[in-house]
C-alpha cells in the first residue's frame, strides 16, 4: 500500500501548513482513497544537537572502556553543575557512552529523557558505571536512519554525517537545535488503500491529483516540465543514434496484445559510484517504506514513487547491444537480484541483450524484477536507464507465476501512463547528473508504438441513470474534464438523449466505458450526495412456495439436532475415495478452466462430495461426534450445450439469452448429511447410543414430513456407493396406482451406513452414516400439491388394534406396513411397527412383525368394524406377502 508523506505531497499540490495525516486521510477518502493506517513519527520527544565538551574514558572491571561525557545540549536542556570556565563546569549534561568514534568538540545527536526511539525504546536518566547518564548519544541505527555494522557501533558525528548526506556548505546547527527535522524523522505518514483499477494513485503525482479533486487545491503536474521547472533543459526526444533497442516480433503478442509498445533508454556516463543519495531523497524513500541502497538505485525508486513510472537501471558496462524485448525461450532460466535462479515460462516477457557468440541472454523479467548479471554495484560508473510501457496482463501473470509482487509489478500490472516514459527517464537522468556527477548522452532511444485513447460516446445522463442524482450536462462535463478527459458534444441518440464524446487521459487506462465515467462523476461530486432510498417491496408478494419450503427443511433439520454447514462446491479426487464405479454418472463432473485450487478443479455432483471433508476435518480435530448437514446446489453437466460469449457492445437478443441459458448446466438443490460418533453420549444416566442407519433414514423422513410429502422406504435392489450394501435404504415418493398396478414413485434419496472401506478412506469413524436427498423432487411435489388441505380435528374416540404377522426374512417391514395401511383404508389414522421377533417357534428364516393401529372414523367405531379391519389386514397380507397371523 502506498505511503504518503505530507511534505512530499506538498511539492505537487497546495496542502495547507499544519495539515495532519488524519486530516489528509479525511480529504482523500472523499474521492475513494481509503486510509489503511497512520504511521507515527519514527522518533518522538526531545532529540537535539549536542556538542561534546569533555570525554573521560575509563576501563571497567569487565575490560570494557566507557566514556563519561559532558555534552552541551542547549540552554533549554542543560543542567548547571557550576559557574567555572572549565568545560566540565559549564552548563551541560552528563552522559555515559560506549562508542569511541568521536572527539571533544564534535557535534552529536542526543536523545533526552522522555524521548522514544524506533522499537518503542524509551529514554530515561539512569545510573550506570558509577555515573548518572542523563540521556543518550545516538547511533544511526538507533534512530533508524542507517544500516550496517558502522551504523550500529558508531554514533552520528554531525561534522561528518551532514556533508555525507547532502548538507555541504551548511553551518553546523547550534547545541539544542531540534534534530528531528534535521534527520527527517518528524512527520506522520499516511498509508492508503488503492483499488486495483486506480494504479495511477501508486504515486505522489496521482495522490496529489486526487487531493486536488477533493479539496480544490492547486495541483501542479510534476510530469509537466513547463509548469514545474523540474526540467530546465526540457525533455530530450528520441533519436536514431540512441542505444539500439529491438522488439522481437513486437514481443510475441499473447492473447492479441504485444508485450511492450514503448521503450525509452537513456545513458549517463561517469557517475561517481561512491556518491551518496541526498538526504532529502534518503528521508523520502525511508518515509515511503523503502530502504535506500545507492544513488542509482535510489533515483529509480524515487522517480517511480514520485511519478508512478517504474524504472530499471543497468550497468552499461555489462550490457551488449542491442537490447531485445522478447518472450522467454523454452527451458530458459534467469538469476535474479535476490540470488535465486528461476525457470522462465514462454509467456514471460524478458529484457535481453546479445553478447557476441553467446546468443540472446535474458537479463530482466520485464516490469517485475531485475537480474543479477547487469545489476548496479559499487564499481558502476556508466548507467543505462530503462523506462517502458509493458502489457499489464503479461506483467500481472509473470508476477503471480513467480510469486514476485514487486513495487514495479504493482504499477505495471495496473497500467502506466503511456506519455510518462520519456519524462520519468529525463528526471532520473537529471538527478544522476546533479548528485552523481555524471554526464548524459545526447543520444536518446524512444521506440514509441503506443496508440492514443479512442473517444467513447456516452449518454450525458449516464451517471444520473446509475445514481439517481440529476447532475446535468455542464456538471458532468466539468467533472470529467477535471479528471483529465476531453469532453465534446456528440449530438443525440434515436430517442433524443444528449450524447457526449469522452476521451480518457493516458494515465487512466481503466476508463473504458460509460459506467466508468459515471463512477468518476459520482465519486468527484461526492458519494454523500447520492440519496439513500430504501426500495419498497410491493404488497402481496413475499417468499415463493419453494423458498418457504427450503427454509422449512433447514429449520426442521436444525430442530432435529443437526448442524448446518456451508462448504465450497469445488472437489478433486473425492469420487475415488467414495468408491464410485467408473461408469457412475456422478463422476461426470464439470471441470473449471481456472480453479481456485489445482487439487479441486471439479464442481461437485453430490453434496456429499464436499460435506464428507467437513466431517473429516471435525473428526481429525478432536470432535468425533458429528451431525452436519448442508443444503446447496450440485452441478450436473449432462445435456449442457456450449454457448458462445455475447459481447457487451449491445443488448443480447432473446436467441442469445436462450443460448446462454442452454449453456448453463443443471444445478438442482440437494440436501446432504453426515452422522458419525455418538448420538446420545454415555454418562451417569446410562450407556450412550451411536448414530446408525435408522437415524439416517429418519433424516429423510424429517425433511419429507416438514414439506408434507409422503414417502416410502425400501431396500435398494442393488448396492449403491458409497453406502453399505446391507444397511442402506432408498426413499421414494409414494407409489401411485395406475389401474390395477401400483407404480413406485421417483427416487428421492439414499440413506444409511457408509461402506467400511469408504469410512476408513475418508478418515471417519466406523459405521458413520450419510444421506443424500434430491430436494428438487420434494419441492416439485410441494408445488404440485398446491394449497395444503387441513382436515378437521376428529371428535370421535379412537379405537386401538394390534396385529402380529409372520413373514419370510426377505420381506421388508416397509412392504408389510404398506399392506397394513392399504387394508386399514380411511380408518387407519396411524400404523406403527413396535416389535420384531425371531425364534425357533417361528421356524428358520421367518420373523414376526407386530404393528399397532389407531383407527378412527366419523362415528364411534364398533367392535365389529375394528375386527373387520383386522381380518382385511390378515387376508391381504397373506395373499400378497404369504404372511400368517401369529398365534
Amino acid at each position: 500500500m502506498p505511503y504518503v508523506p505530507i511534505e512530499w505531497l506538498r511539492e505537487h499540490v497546495d496542502v495547507p501548513s499544519g495539515t495532519t495525516a488524519e486530516q489528509l486521510a479525511a480529504d482523500l477518502v472523499k474521492v475513494g482513497l481509503e486510509e489503511e493506517q497512520i504511521v507515527p513519527p519514527a522518533v518522538t520527544g526531545p532529540l537535539v544537537v549536542g556538542r561534546v565538551l569533555t570525554r573521560d574514558a575509563k576501563e571497567q572491571s569487565n575490560g570494557k572502556v566507557i566514556n563519561y561525557c559532558r555534552v552541551d545540549v542547549g540552554a533549554e536542556h542543560n543542567d548547571a553543575p557550576g559557574t567555572g570556565k572549565e568545560p566540565s563546569e559549564l552548563p551541560s549534561r552528563g552522559i555515559v557512552c560506549g562508542a569511541h568514534n568521536f572527539e571533544v568538540g564534535d557535534s552529536v545527536v542526543v536523545s533526552l529523557p522522555g524521548a522514544v526511539l524506533p522499537g518503542d525504546f524509551a529514554i530515561a536518566a539512569r545510573k550506570t558505571y558509577g555515573h548518572t547518564s542523563d540521556g543518550m548519544i545516538c547511533s544511526a541505527k538507533e534512530l533508524g536512519v542507517g544500516e550496517g555494522p558502522d551504523a550500529a557501533t558508531g554514533i552520528i558525528v554531525l561534522d561528518q554525517w551532514l556533508p555525507e548526506h547532502g548538507h555541504d556548505g551548511e553551518e553546523l546547527p547550534a547545541p539544542g537545535t531540534n534534530a528531528i527535522p534535521l534527520l527527517g524523522l518528524g512527520d506522520e505518514v499516511l498509508e492508503i488503500n488503492i483499488t486495483p483499477d486506480r494504479g495511477y494513485a501508486f504515486s505522489m503525482r496521482g495522490v496529489a491529483r486526487e487531493y486536488s479533486h477533493s479539496t480544490g487545491a492547486r495541483f501542479t503536474d510534476p510530469a509537466d516540465g513547463a509548469n514545474t521547472g523540474l526540467f530546465p533543459n526540457g525533455v530530450a526526444e528520441g533519436r536514431e543514434d540512441g542505444f539500439p533497442i529491438r522488439f522481437a516480433e513486437d514481443a510475441s503478442p499473447i492473447h492479441g496484445r504485444p508485450g511492450v509498445d514503448r521503450y525509452v533508454a537513456r545513458v549517463v556516463r561517469g557517475v561517481d559510484p561512491a556518491a551518496p543519495s541526498p538526504q532529502w531523497m534518503h528521508d523520502r524513500l525511508t518515509a515511503a517504506g523503502m530502504r535506500p541502497i545507492s544513488l542509482a538505485v535510489d533515483v529509480t525508486n524515487y522517480v517511480m514513487l514520485d511519478l508512478g513510472q517504474p524504472l530499471h537501471a543497468f550497468d552499461l558496462g555489462k550490457l551488449s547491444a542491442p537490447i531485445v524485448v522478447r518472450r522467454a525461450q523454452p527451458g530458459e532460466t534467469l538469476a535474479f537480484l535476490d540470488e535465486v535462479t528461476r525457470a522462465l515460462d514462454p509467456e514471460d516477457l524478458v529484457i535481453a541483450d546479445s553478447p557476441a557468440g553467446e546468443g540472446s541472454r535474458a537479463l530482466v523479467l520485464a516490469g517485475v524484477f531485475g537480474g543479477a548479471e547487469t545489476e548496479i554495484d559499487e564499481s558502476t560508473t556508466d548507467v543505462l536507464i530503462e523506462a517502458a510501457h509493458f502489457d499489464a496482463v503479461s506483467i500481472a501473470r509473470s508476477a503471480r507465476r513467480h510469486k514476485l509482487p514487486t513495487e514495479s509489478s504493482k504499477r505495471n500490472e495496473r497500467g502506466v501512463d503511456t506519455r510518462l516514459q520519456a519524462v520519468a527517464a529525463q528526471r532520473a537522468v537529471d538527478l544522476l547528473v546533479e548528485y552523481g556527477g555524471g554526464t548524459a548522452d545526447d543520444a536518446v532511444t524512444d521506440v514509441d508504438r503506443t496508440v492514443a485513447p479512442e473517444p467513447i460516446v456516452i449518454r450525458a445522463d449516464a451517471a444520473e441513470r446509475l445514481t439517481g442524482v440529476a447532475y446535468g450536462t455542464p456538471r458532468v462535463t466539468e467533472l470529467l474534464t477535471a479528471v483529465g478527459c476531453t469532453v465534446e458534444p456528440a449530438g443525440t441518440d434515436s430517442e433524443g438523449h444528449e450524447l457526449l464524446s469522452v476521451t480518457a487521459p493516458t494515465w487512466r487506462p481503466d476508463l473504458v466505458g460509460a459506467a466508468h465515467f459515471a463512477e468518476e462523476v459520482a465519486r468527484l461530486d461526492g458519494y454523500d450526495a447520492i440519496p439513500v432510498v430504501v426500495p419498497q417491496a410491493p404488497a402481496g408478494t413475499g417468499l415463493t412456495v419453494r423458498q418457504k419450503a427450503r427454509r422449512d427443511v433447514v429449520r426442521a433439520l436444525a430442530d432435529a439436532g443437526l448442524t448446518q454447514v456451508l462448504s465450497y462446491p469445488f472437489v478433486g479426487d473425492v469420487h475415488d475415495r467414495l468408491g464410485l464405479p467408473e461408469d457412475d454418472p456422478r463422476r461426470k463432473a464439470l471441470r473449471l478452466a481456472n480453479p481456485l485450487a489445482e487439487d479441486a478443479p471439479l464442481l461437485r455432483t453430490s453434496v456429499l462430495d464436499s460435506l464428507v471433508e467437513i466431517a473429516r476435518r471435525n473428526v481429525s480435530r478432536g470432535l468425533p461426534d458429528v451431525a452436519v448437514y448442508e443444503l446447496g446446489a450440485v452441478t450436473l453437466p449432462e445435456g449442457t450445450v456450449p454457448a458462445c460469449i455475447v459481447g457487451v457492445d449491445h443488448r443480447p437478443s432473446a436467441e442469445e439469452v436462450a443460448a446462454l441459458e442452454a449453456g448453463i448446466p443443471n444445478q438442482p438443490t440437494h440436501v446432504g448429511a453426515v452422522l458419525a460418533g455418538e448420538r446420545v453420549r454415555s454418562g451417569v444416566l446410562g450407556a450412550g447410543r451411536p448414530w446408525d442407519w435408522a437415524d439416517a433414514v429418519q433424516v429423510v423422513r424429517t425433511v419429507a414430513s416438514a414439506l408434507g410429502v409422503a414417502v416410502e422406504v425400501s431396500a435398494p435392489e442393488e448396492p449403491v456407493a458409497p453406502w453399505h450394501p446391507g444397511r442402506t435404504a432408498e426413499v421414494r415418493l409414494a407409489s401411485v396406482r395406475e389401474g390395477k398396478d401400483l407404480v413406485p414413485g421417483a427416487l428421492v434419496a439414499h440413506a444409511g451406513e457408509l461402506h467400511p472401506r469408504v469410512a476408513k478412506e475418508l478418515g471417519l469413524p466406523a459405521r458413520a452414516c450419510a444421506v443424500e436427498i434430491d430436494l428438487e423432487l420434494l419441492l416439485d411435489a410441494v408445488e404440485a400439491a398446491g394449497v395444503l388441505q387441513v382436515r378437521a380435528i376428529p371428535t370421535f374416540p379412537a379405537a386401538k388394534e394390534d396385529v402380529a404377522l409372520v413373514v419370510d426374512e426377505s420381506v421388508t417391514a416397509a412392504a408389510v406396513e404398506a399392506v397394513v395401511r392399504e387394508a386399514a383404508g380411511e380408518l387407519g389414522e396411524e400404523v406403527r411397527l413396535f416389535d420384531v421377533f425371531r425364534g425357533e417357534q417361528l421356524g428358520e428364516g421367518r420373523k414376526s412383525l407386530a404393528f399397532s393401529l389407531r383407527l378412527r372414523g366419523d362415528h364411534t367405531l364398533t367392535a365389529e368394524e375394528t375386527a373387520g379391519v383386522r381380518k382385511r389386514i390378515v387376508k391381504r397380507a397373506a395373499k400378497r406377502l404369504g404372511a400368517e397371523l401369529r398365534g
